[in-house]
């Protein structure tokens, strides 16, 4: 099977939105796109689940590799 990427990977993304308090006022994260599609939009730290990762730990990944954040409380919403 031929992929369009270098390395075979499914097509599922994940999103982590964290909020924040600061000065009595709620915050949102965001993060500097750095490549294209979109590059230098604001947006939500994310991308692509590997093929033999959680979506929990590709969320995980993602915002350490974008923020270099560790040790948040997550929680992921779901219906």
């Amino acid at each position: 099977m031929e992929h369009c990427y270098k390395y075979p990977r499914p097509a599922l993304t994940t999103d982590s939105i964290l909020f924040g308090y600061q000065h009595e006022s709620l915050h949102v994260l965001l993060i500097e796109r750095g490549i294209e599609p979109f590059k230098g939009q604001w947006a939500f730290p994310g991308g692509f689940v590997n093929m033999d990762e959680t979506t929990e730990a590709a969320a995980r990944r993602e915002l350490h590799e974008e923020t270099n954040l560790e040790n948040i409380f997550m929680e992921q919403l779901k219906k």
